[in-house]
């Protein structure tokens, strides 16, 4: 009976099945894992004032746990296991540190009061304490139950006039310091050039003057809406007793967790998460968003496919088509295999070899001398990741275009030339679009390892942080050159070198589920559109 049975093959189709449902719950309880320790971070949590053997503590819960007494300093072992919390006290300028452990024991008493308020800051991290008044330069405005709402009016004030801070700072004063650096290069390169006269003198010294005026409006008007935003400031009690004084130009957004509804919870987990996509990172990285993270992984990866597509399918195609099978094939192929195993670290170290010092040296030498010594292409940049990603995901497109190639019936071949059509024209219109869809699998392969990729990029482009995005309104539009952000380099470096590790280690969760999220998204486009060519040249199938 046992030996019939196996032989029906019954138990390898169970034992299958049983090792793929593992590993799918593997992977589902990871994402979720991910999900939850990351985007619970954005929920407004509730603020406890604690009051303990050692006084008032304002703070944030965070976790709890069950340790040995003897783990804890200054707790006798015999006491047997005692229960601890991680709480979030902010107020890191003052504190010096804004995560501190407390024992159960030593608590007393803690209350929720609703009136306490949190700020988010432009440095220091979170703020906890009572909101006391609200200036006006020296004049108090509001204070006692009128403070909050005068604090959210004048703070919604502060926030439109920073918006219009960072416009004419990035977009407006950013162009304009663009055209004068273009304009000095240009003069470099007719100095180089021996074409310098007199009228292209007096033709650049007229341009740079109306740069210079337009810069100096610009100026001007940037000096007033910083004495615009310097104008308020907030009186706030913290947990010592003390009141301290915080310009509202330091603060993004303030709330009171202990007075929200939960729909007022649910409005602002949405709003952090918003923030969290669109926003520019601050504090090393531990706070605000990873939008120019997302833009460099993006674009990154969308340069890569556009350059790995075409020279995978031609070398596939040349591989299967056109070149005589023999001894010397076998090894390209064995080679392209073996490529696929080789370290990512090491694809790096060619890229900063041959593409940024070799190539990219070569190509400022020749077409930007005028940028001497500063390079223009022979530094790490956006053109260069991309390319050596590009080779790193190579041999993956070379597999799967040979094996769609190889499913293709010679009766096809042979019907295209019969009917008089050339071996190109063939090639061209019957056999590449009938092979599409495992072109498209072989891009899916490449676009899912070269997404999560870190170590290469460290070498030949990716930064800490990047002072402008790679795409803006500036000639020629997309920079090439320029350095950029990347989501995997993003949760190494908040990981692994921020200074601030219990603020960090959220932020690494939520940023790991949304390197995740894009991924799924690069790749559910990629297999959309090889669903589409499939159901075209579905007569493939048959």
């Amino acid at each position: 009976m046992m030996r019939s049975w196996f032989k029906s093959g019954d138990p390898w189709v169970w034992l299958n099945a049983g090792a793929i449902s593992i590993a799918l719950v593997a992977v589902f309880g990871l994402l979720g894992l991910i999900m939850v320790r990351g985007m619970s971070h954005f929920w407004p949590a509730e603020v406890y004032q604690f009051a303990t053997s050692n006084g008032t503590l304002i703070a944030e819960m965070v976790e709890t746990e069950t340790v040995a007494a003897g783990s804890v300093p200054g707790i006798d072992i015999s006491a047997g296991e005692i229960e601890r919390h991680l709480v979030k006290t902010g107020n890191r300028d003052l504190l010096g540190s804004d995560f501190r452990w407390i024992l159960e024991k030593d608590i007393t008493r803690r209350e929720q009061p609703q009136n306490l308020a949190v700020l988010e800051r432009v440095e220091w991290g979170n703020f906890y304490g009572y909101l006391t008044a609200v200036y006006q330069g020296d004049e108090k405005v509001a204070e006692g139950d009128a403070a909050w709402p005068g604090f959210l009016q004048r703070l919604d004030r502060v926030q439109e006039i920073r918006a219009q801070i960072n416009s004419l700072e990035r977009d407006d004063i950013g162009a304009v310091n663009y055209k004068i650096e273009r304009l000095r290069l240009h003069q470099r390169s007719l100095e180089l050039k021996g074409k310098t006269s007199p009228e292209t003198a007096a033709e650049a010294e007229a341009e740079r003057a109306e740069l210079d005026r337009e810069y100096k409006d610009l100026q001007t008007k940037l000096k007033g809406l910083y004495a615009e935003i310097n104008r308020d400031a907030i009186t706030a009690r913290v947990m010592d007793g003390s009141e301290v004084k915080i310009p509202m130009q330091k603060i993004v957004r303030a709330w009171q967790p202990n007075n929200m509804s939960l729909l007022d919870k649910v409005g602002f987990y949405f709003q952090s998460l918003w923030n969290f996509v669109s926003e520019d990172p601050r504090e090393a990285n531990t706070e605000g968003g990873v939008f120019p993270a997302i833009f460099g992984t993006v674009m990154m990866v969308l340069l890569m496919s556009v350059i790995v597509t075409p020279f995978g399918v031609i070398a596939a195609v040349y591989l299967r088509e056109y070149a005589r099978q023999g001894l010397v094939i076998r090894i390209i192929r064995i080679a392209v295999n073996n490529l696929a195993g080789v370290p990512s670290i090491v694809y790096g170290v060619f890229g900063l070899g041959f593409f940024v010092y070799f190539l990219g040296g070569n190509i400022d030498s020749l077409f930007f001398p005028e940028a001497a010594p500063a390079p223009v292409f022979g530094t790490p940049g956006l053109l260069w990741s991309s390319l050596t990603l590009a080779i790193l995901t190579l041999p993956v497109v070379i597999v799967a275009t040979e094996e769609g190639l190889a499913r293709i019936p010679r009766s096809l071949r042979e019907g295209s030339l019969a009917l008089g059509a050339t071996r190109a024209e063939t090639l061209w219109r019957v056999v590449l679009p009938m092979s599409s869809p495992a072109i498209m699998t072989g891009l899916i392969l490449a676009v899912a390892r070269a997404a999560g990729e870190v170590a290469p990029l460290m070498l030949v482009g990716v930064v800490k942080l990047a002072p402008s995005l790679p795409l803006d309104g500036n000639f020629p539009y997309l920079h090439l050159d320029r350095k950029f952000m990347h989501l995997g380099f993003h949760i190494y470096d908040v990981g692994f070198q921020s200074p601030n590790v219990e603020a960090a280690r959220p932020l690494v969760y939520a940023t790991a589920f949304l390197l995740v999220v894009v991924i799924i998204a690069l790749n559910l486009s990629a297999i959309g559109l090889r669903n589409r060519l499939r159901e075209k040249y579905r007569a493939l199938d048959n």
